[in-house]
């Protein structure tokens, strides 16, 4: 299969409905592969070889994946039976090596399987998806494939559990599904759905050998208002990531669902309040809480995922993984250093294939830090901080036969202030965008363009990041039923400025 930037005349001209065929050639694949459990001898510890090797930027380059994406093993139980009874698709309904090959189609380097949960799902986790996971790596060697599921986080919305990669990354999930799961245990434990039991879960994780991650996802789903939040709150954030900060570091910025308005839904599945641009309202406001949590200093990072179940050409709201959004993770093409990126801050986001890298760096005095590391400044009467912006916008056509232009690029920086007064806030009224560029601002260097600007005058902590767009919004505006493809909009995470 060529890769999804391949300049062939045949991908350009494959229809979307083509690639749902196409794609049922995984459920055959599946049934074919000889391997019934353990992986190959050769990737079993491939996290252990990679351990120590964080500060090795050697080989690293922006490579695209997704962490949430449901299989068939996202399905339903019968509770009339003692113990339940598991049925497969009932929610999504790919298998996991069609997800595979699609992610592989579209450009993606790694993806995660993020199953739903349920009661004794751990069991099902273990015993039926996990086997199949094996049998998918095989298949898809092109893609890393971690294991994983959508954590069912006491007292939260779903969430991201990403269990590193080594021989016992099943029994692993099994520990942390089984006794934390809020729905695993059957019947119903009430105990389980609180928030005591969610840091109780991040303690846990955290004091494992081989730590996973956790990222909320789609956090403002439930929230009715804007600043009126849902089942996930800024307490809550703030609490978890007190308590695990290596572990609980971040959430979605741009939730999966986005093919919504293409079957007249909503973009993300938010059905009360509505996503700006594509992105949830934590994102999306500059000030907000993305920006309130940065300002305390908290290494809290945004992603960008397909929450895949069913194709819209099949009805669903979804597109396939690497269809539309892609989180890129600066990394070598190993299980260790993806995570080590998603963990670090390593990491921007787009949809629609609107630029396919973008890099951020501040620099003073021949120092300099890029998105997730830290600059230090001297304390001085007059410290200028030099920003660059380099992206490089698509070559070619994207998923929908599109060629996307970037329209304008916004730097956003706030101070960086210390711990809120109160866990509630989720404002950070220092946080503004210091400049806007346009086409005629930047400057072509080989495929890349360029911004500079300089930060004058920097006398105290702050953070820099970087959005871009496809529209003339000067702030993306509440999504209504347009088109996902005219709406376009990148997002790189902060680099920190330190003065001392």
């Amino acid at each position: 299969m060529k890769d999804r930037n391949s300049e062939d005349p045949e991908y350009a001209a494959l229809s979307r409905r083509r690639l749902v065929k196409f794609a049922g050639v995984g459920a055959t694949l599946a049934a074919a592969s000889p391997l019934v459990g353990g992986g190959p001898a050769w990737a079993a510890d491939a996290e252990d070889r990679e351990r120590g090797k964080s500060d090795d930027s050697r080989n690293r380059v922006w490579r695209a994946g997704d962490h949430h994406v449901h299989s068939e093993y996202s399905g339903a139980f019968d509770t009339s039976t003692n113990p339940p009874t598991f049925r497969k698709g009932a929610d999504a309904v790919y298998p996991i090596v069609t997800n595979a090959i699609m992610a592989k189609h579209f450009g993606l380097s790694w993806v995660m399987c993020t199953d739903h949960g349920g009661p004794t799902h751990s069991k099902v986790n273990l015993e039926q998806a996990y086997p199949d996971l094996l049998r998918s790596r095989v298949l898809v060697p092109g893609v890393l494939q971690f294991w994983g599921m959508e954590f069912d986080a006491p007292a939260l919305d779903h969430h991201t559990l990403m269990i590193p990669h080594h021989s016992d990354e099943a029994q692993q999930l099994f520990e942390l599904e089984s006794r934390f799961a809020k729905y695993d245990a059957f019947p119903t434990d009430s105990g389980r759905d609180t928030e005591s039991k969610m840091i109780e879960f991040l303690k846990a994780a955290k004091d494992m050998r081989r730590k996973p991650l956790v990222i909320a996802h789609h956090a403002s789903r439930s929230a009715p208002g804007l600043g009126v939040y849902g089942q996930d709150t800024p307490r809550e954030f703030r609490n978890g990531n007190n308590a695990a900060p290596e572990i609980y570091v971040g959430f979605e910025g741009a939730p999966g669902h986005q093919a919504g308005p293409l079957n007249d839904g909503a973009r993300g599945g938010y059905g009360n309040y509505p996503t700006h641009g594509g992105f949830d309202q934590m994102t999306a406001r500059v000030g907000g809480l993305w920006d309130a949590l940065l300002g305390e200093g908290r290494r809290w990072w945004i992603t960008a995922t397909s929450d895949s179940h069913v194709h819209w050409t099949r009805g669903g709201s979804d597109f396939w993984p690497g269809e539309y959004s892609k989180t890129h993770v600066l990394a070598r093409q190993d299980y260790a250093d993806i995570m080590d990126g998603l963990r670090n801050g390593r990491i921007w986001v787009g949809t629609g294939d609107l630029i396919t890298s973008l890099d951020l760096t501040a620099s003073n005095r021949g120092s300099d830090a890029a998105m997730g590391e830290t600059l230090t400044v001297s304390r001085r009467n007059r410290t200028d901080v030099e920003i660059e912006i380099k992206f490089r916008p698509l070559e070619g056509k994207n998923a929908n036969g599109d060629r996307p232009e970037v329209r304008r690029v916004d730097l956003i920086v706030g101070q960086i202030t210390g711990p809120s007064a109160s866990l509630d806030t989720d404002t950070n009224p220092t946080t503004k965008v210091v400049a806007r560029f346009g086409p005629s601002d930047w400057r072509k260097q080989g495929k890349e363009y360029v911004i500079r600007h300089t930060l004058r005058n920097v006398e105290s902590d702050l953070y820099a990041r970087v959005r871009g767009t496809s529209t003339d919004e000067a702030e993306p505006l509440a999504d209504g039923q347009e088109s996902p493809w005219d709406d376009l909009w990148f997002y790189s995470n902060p680099v920190f400025i330190q003065v001392r």
